[in-house]
């Protein structure tokens, strides 16, 4: 590197030279200095004048004065901007002034807003909709999704519960099995769990034997906490072959069997393939398809719930069970 010292020149590789010598080992080329030729001054044009610097005359002691008065100068020009001095008013006349045939009148006092009403706390015990985007709505709005759907078919029928959607697109059994203990960390009030996973699984072609494991390990996170459980099977798509479709649907109900978990065979049961009730994808559900699978959940929970849900699902149609 090269280490500059005041007086020694320049170090380069450990040898030491002085600028305008012997640099990294080769002579200076600098040209050397030329002497200073002596100033000309040249002779100003005949009849005219140099001209003077003008400056105005500056009475001693103006600049301290100045600076001294200053913080008063801006205070008062302060006190003009709003309008008077600390006698006057906000006209700028003295607050005792009073113009012919005029009364001195006080504004009235602006009346008081009462702060924003909060919302009372809903203190229902809740259902937790756990699922993909069937369940989260997928391009839809979250009152067309069926949870909402499902709120709506509770309330008409008088019972206390609300329905929290918990759904996310694009997950799946893995993904839910991480989620489940935060989502329901965040619910206290949670006595329902619907459990609406394993569509993804099925469109990406995960084994069934992963999918069965991660819905046992999600049923028994929710019944370790006292949560009832209903649990909604999906169907797979017919691309991936009659076998692997048949192993996907024997997956829930070994599950449900295992675990004595009421099932729901197939949540797109009457909405699956039919194109007035699906999005142009043919996969996710409309408005209308929505209604129908919150009917299905509708009549597979009502015998989990307190009355008068009972003798709802005894005038209803039997869901699909194992």
């Amino acid at each position: 590197g090269v280490v500059r010292r005041r007086g020694a020149g320049v170090r380069v590789g450990g040898q030491r030279a002085k600028i305008g010598g012997m640099v990294r080992g080769y002579p200076s080329v600098a040209p050397p200095p030329t002497p200073a030729k002596p100033l000309v001054r040249l002779p100003f044009p005949p009849g005219r004048t140099r001209p003077r610097s003008f400056r105005v005359p500056r009475p001693a002691g103006a600049s301290a004065r100045f600076r001294a008065l200053f913080p008063t100068l801006l205070v008062a020009g302060a006190l003009l901007a709003c309008g008077g001095g600390p006698d006057n008013g906000p006209s700028g006349r003295p607050a005792d002034f009073e113009a012919p045939g005029t009364e001195t009148r006080s504004a009235p006092a602006p009346a008081a807003i009462p702060p924003p009403a909060e919302a009372p706390a809903d203190e229902r015990p809740a259902i937790v909709a756990f699922g993909d985007s069937l369940t989260a709505g997928y391009r839809l709005e979250i009152e067309e999704a069926w949870p909402a759907r499902l709120q709506e078919r509770l309330d008409e029928a008088g019972i206390g519960l609300r329905v929290v959607n918990a759904g996310v697109s694009g997950e799946t059994s893995s993904g839910g099995r991480r989620r489940l203990p935060w989502v329901l960390d965040r619910q206290p009030g949670a006595r329902f769990l619907v459990l609406a996973l394993g569509g993804n699984d099925g469109l990406r072609g995960v084994p069934a034997s992963v999918m069965t494991e991660n819905l046992l390990g999600m049923i028994r996170e929710a019944e370790g906490r006292g949560l009832s459980v209903l649990l909604a099977g999906v169907p797979t798509a017919p691309e991936l072959g009659p076998d692997y479709a048949a192993e996907f649907r024997d997956a829930f109900r070994a599950v449900a069997r295992d675990t004595g978990t009421p099932l729901l065979e197939n949540l797109l049961e009457g909405v699956a393939g039919d194109p007035e009730l699906n999005l142009p994808d043919r996969i996710h559900p409309n408005e209308a398809g929505a209604r129908l699978l919150a009917g299905n959940v509708f009549v597979a929970l009502a015998p989990l719930l307190p009355p008068p849900a009972g003798e709802l699902a005894a005038s209803s149609a039997e869901p699909s069970t194992r």
